[in-house]
């Protein structure tokens, strides 16, 4: 009972999480005549989630304590690295449900908001559990909790043919990157006898392992844990996903899930296969796999890929999705290197990521919401007609570049000092040039809204005070991080901490 007691008072926001969830279907089902009140009882438990984050954000510790033959492990490893995605899964939920209200596509559906807000918190659920999961049987159950909530959101509105498309794919894809992904869990088991990642990292240092079979089972678990980063080759999902989905949805899987599996494959291989951090910070592997080899090829595809395809889009949600897939390699470059300074380039940049990116998402929506339309051709001349959209776009873009002085230069300036750190000058050239490319189509859209003149009458695109509030809450940090970032990095070395190897 101890053990249990001691377990319960480290998961209280997952806790949390979950009465919400029990209050939010029950006043759904109690009350279906009037749902008007759905968002907030949804909003007002991510709030307590919040609070109850940050209260534990120096706590440490393991739940749910087994005795194994190695000795005591946990399920679930509490730590502020967890504690750092799950406080940026929570700040996009809490935007999500804002941007849910002005969102014309959930504002048609209001009889199944509860059905919506419900699948929202299970799928947040699963992206908590799967951020502090040390087991790989609680990684599966989390992983598959999250996706078929999402599989269910990408199809949710039914207002067109393409929702039920991309849910669809979506199942399709993730129902085989799911049985990939359990048959390697399934093998490393075999190999070592235990599911739970310390223990499995013991096995390993031992020379007795089989390599090839360990390669083949470390593959299959990267492609699952790929597919939810939208990481070449396991990306064919996403561009149609983010295209046929609802705007809000879109949006929160290019941002939380993609946090969630990030900060999966981090703990999965920090875990499982460092042996130990060197005074330098460096990260020393157990060689039983080339991890380093396989995420650089696996990066710079991932990033060039998404580059080169977006330039060919001319729809803003597929751009956007390509450019998703771009950051995700982008991203495994603060992997590659192996070291805490790495790391703390991911942190920072995931911050930055998801305050442009989601403003990004923002405004095409709301010029979705009063135009109709998503085509970049449709945004000749908008920037004169909606100079507020007009200008917190071209904010956003430009930060996606990485340009200064947006918050995007600065994310892109830590990934690049711990490539060059790592003495991985190649690497840190072929992103450089990764990001000239992207260029080209973030600046093709800024052409559009300011030096292409509309073929008709441009529809003026102007947001009332609760649009103009959330744009302006998401402009502001992209300006300010570009000039004043040290509370943020300051943030990010708190949350380094991942239990048992620092």
């Amino acid at each position: 009972m101890a053990n249990l007691y001691q377990s319960l008072e480290l998961i209280k926001p997952e806790i949390a999480l979950s009465i919400a969830l029990i209050v939010l279907v029950t006043c759904d089902l109690i009350f279906h005549k009037d749902k008007k009140f759905i968002p907030y009882i949804a909003l007002g438990g991510l709030l307590i989630t919040g609070i109850f984050l940050l209260a534990n954000s120096s706590v440490s510790g393991f739940a749910f304590i087994q005795t194994d033959l190695m000795g005591k492990i946990g399920l679930v490893a509490v730590d502020s690295f967890g504690t750092f995605f799950k406080l940026l899964v929570i700040i996009t939920s809490i935007l999500i449900v804002f941007f849910s209200f002005s969102s014309e596509e959930i504002q048609k559906i209001t009889d199944r908001i509860g059905e919506y807000y419900a699948l929202l918190l299970g799928m947040i659920l699963g992206m908590f559990f799967l951020i502090s999961a040390t087991d790989l049987i609680l990684i599966y159950l989390s992983l598959e909790l999250m996706s078929l909530s999402s599989y269910v959101l990408a199809g949710f509105t039914k207002l067109r043919d393409r929702n039920s498309e991309a849910a669809l794919k979506y199942l399709i894809y993730g129902s085989v990157s799911s049985g990939l992904m359990l048959f390697g869990i399934s093998l490393l088991y075999g190999l070592t006898g235990s599911t739970n990642l310390y223990v499995i990292n013991m096995m390993l240092q031992s020379p007795n392992a089989n390599m090839f079979t360990l390669a083949f089972a470390n593959i299959l678990i990267l492609a699952g844990i790929g597919y939810k980063i939208s990481a070449a080759p396991f990306h064919f999902w996403t561009p149609d996903v983010y295209e046929g989905a609802p705007i809000t949805i879109t949006a929160y899987l290019s941002v939380a899930s993609k946090a969630a599996g990030f900060a999966l494959l981090i703990r999965f291989i920090k875990t499982t296969f460092v042996s130990f951090v060197d005074s330098t910070g460096n990260w020393q592997l157990i060689q039983v796999f080339d991890w380093k080899s396989v995420l650089i090829a696996l990066s710079i595809l991932t990033m060039t890929l998404g580059n080169f395809s977006a330039i060919w889009q001319n729809n803003i949600k597929r751009m956007l999705a390509f450019s998703s897939i771009a950051h995700a390699g982008y991203l495994m470059l603060g992997l590659v290197v192996f070291s805490n300074g790495g790391l703390l380039a991911i942190l920072v940049y995931f911050v930055i990521y998801l305050l442009m990116n989601l403003g990004a998402f923002l405004v095409a929506m709301l010029i979705a919401n009063k135009t109709g339309f998503e085509d970049i051709n449709d945004y000749n001349g908008l920037g004169h007609t909606s100079p507020f959209l007009g200008i917190a776009m071209v904010i956003f873009l430009v930060s996606l570049v990485g340009l200064p002085p947006t918050a995007g230069f600065i994310g892109k300036l830590y990934l690049f000092i711990a490539l060059v750190d790592a003495k991985m000058l190649a690497v840190a050239v072929i992103a450089l040039l990764n990001s000239v490319v992207s260029l080209y189509y973030y600046v093709r859209v800024i052409k559009h809204m300011y030096l292409t003149a509309p073929e008709k009458e441009t529809q003026a695109v102007k947001p009332n005070l609760h649009d103009t509030i959330l744009v302006t809450v998401l402009v502001i940090p992209t300006l300010l991080f570009g000039i004043y970032f040290q509370p943020l990095v300051n943030w990010a070395k708190n949350s380094l901490e991942i239990l048992g190897l620092m």
